[in-house]
């Protein structure tokens, strides 16, 4: 296999350089990843610790992570998709990039996708880069700058960062789009209802039940929205992906799972509260969310759900919940997050850690399968990346994926464009009050298609 050259360049303004990064990227390739963690270990420490002391999963590796370039790939639908990815993990000694889509449940059980999807985005694709290009986290200084590396298989790394420091970052302006939803407000108000019956039946103890909101023959510039979505949000799991036509605009606050040396974790949310212009009514509503019993049960739920799926591939007695009930505050919402680790039994691959987790509780509900036949039930369309996950693999064989929420995506060739928001139903949930949330969570999404 060709190794990659690399080399190690410095800069000052990290926030010129990521925009003018991902307008090279889609520039120049049909194929592009980038992730940003919009300085998550800086935000997470105004939760409640210093920097310095912050647990390693609250420390991003990475400040920005970019892939360009397909110099080979996996493309699959659901049936033997984890399995090609399995092999092309070990086949690749080398950086992976990709997605994974919501429909692979219906590999992982026995289950069916029959709604319509207007995006049409493989169920699994993976890919090994061309170029690599990475900022460290926290790696600032006066003298020297933030830390670039540049991983390349073709390419000369000098040239590639000429290139990217003479891209300028977009500015177009875009169309005004407008989302209108794809459900009535009074079906979704009687699908709640419905779900609190199977929810008293003793079906399912929670679904997280979402709803499309779409435009048809639109017209914008992916890389423009992603700008102001980006800014808006500050969302430590962001990513903007272009899969040819196809792009994922997406803010997510959530980790899925990551890998570090035989650690495993994953940092599901439940629980959301927009954030508020005045300080001290903002303040209030963050301790509400603290003290809801509502969202903790909520939170709780999702919480046994995680530690049973990495209890398949763990150690036994080696899974702990790190930290219940979190709060953390983004610009435009308060989120309620925890924190469930294990580690990895030696001899298990990591594939099949990530296949047996998939799809995540927090977006399944509880018990995950009777929640996922709900969804498929009472939803009226195909969530595809929605509810998935994006991320890479290292060299040294770690991971990292987020939740594909709050996000856009957005089908060139027709003019498509996807925002699914959705909330955890359970028994004491109000219709009213779940689809305010809903909207909460549109709203970054519809201003950011706003010019």
């Amino acid at each position: 296999m060709v190794k990659r050259s690399t080399a190690v360049f410095s800069i000052t303004d990290v926030e010129s350089f990521k925009r003018s990064l991902r307008a090279w990227a889609v520039q120049a390739f049909p194929v592009a990843l980038c992730l940003d963690s919009n300085h998550a270990g800086t935000m997470a420490a105004q939760s409640e610790v210093a920097a310095s002391a912050l647990p390693y999963w609250r420390q991003p590796r990475w400040e920005c992570l970019l892939a360009a370039g397909a110099a080979d790939a996996i493309c699959a639908e659901s049936g033997s998709a984890f399995s090609q990815l399995r092999h092309f993990h070990d086949y690749h000694d080398d950086w992976r990039f990709g997605f994974l889509g919501y429909d692979l449940k219906n590999e992982t059980e026995c289950l069916h996708s029959r709604h319509p999807d207007g995006i049409a985005l493989p169920d699994l694709y993976f890919f090994r880069p061309e170029v690599v290009i990475g900022i460290r986290a926290g790696d600032v200084s006066a003298l020297e700058g933030y830390r670039v590396e540049i991983h390349a298989l073709a390419s000369s790394p000098a040239s590639v960062f000429r290139e990217v420091q003479r891209c300028a970052p977009t500015d177009a302006p875009a169309q005004s789009v407008s989302l209108r939803p794809r459900m009535s407000r009074r079906y979704y108000s009687e699908a709640v209802a419905a779900l609190r019956e199977h929810i008293a039946a003793g079906d399912v103890y929670e679904v997280n039940f979402c709803q499309e909101f779409y435009a048809e023959e639109a017209r914008m510039n992916p890389l423009a929205v992603f700008e102001r979505l980006n800014t808006r949000a500050r969302a430590p799991f962001s990513a903007f992906l272009r899969w040819h036509d196809r792009y994922l605009l997406c803010a997510s606050p959530e980790r899925f799972l990551a890998k570090r040396g035989q650690r495993l974790f994953s940092q599901p949310i439940k629980g959301t509260r927009r954030r508020l212009a005045d300080p001290k009514a903002d303040a209030q509503l963050r301790e509400a969310l603290r003290h809801s019993e509502k969202d903790r049960a909520e939170n709780a739920m999702i919480v046994d759900l995680v530690r049973n799926d990495l209890a398949r591939h763990c150690l036994p007695g080696s899974v702990v919940v790190e930290e219940l009930f979190g709060l953390y505050t983004f610009p435009t919402v308060h989120q309620m997050i925890s924190t469930v680790a294990g580690e990895l039994t030696p001899g298990e691959h990591p594939v099949a850690a990530l296949r047996d987790a998939f799809p995540m509780g927090s977006m399944t509900g509880a018990p995950k399968i009777r929640a996922m036949e709900l969804i498929e039930q009472y939803e009226r369309t195909r969530r595809g990346l929605y509810s998935g996950a994006v991320g890479y693999c290292s060299p040294e064989g770690d991971f990292d994926f987020n939740v594909v929420i709050r996000s856009l995506l957005y089908r060139a060739d027709t003019g498509y464009i996807s925002a699914q928001v959705g909330s955890a139903i359970v028994f004491d949930s109000k219709p009213e009050e779940e689809y305010e949330e809903c909207l909460i969570k549109l709203e970054a999404l519809q201003k950011s298609l706003l010019s």
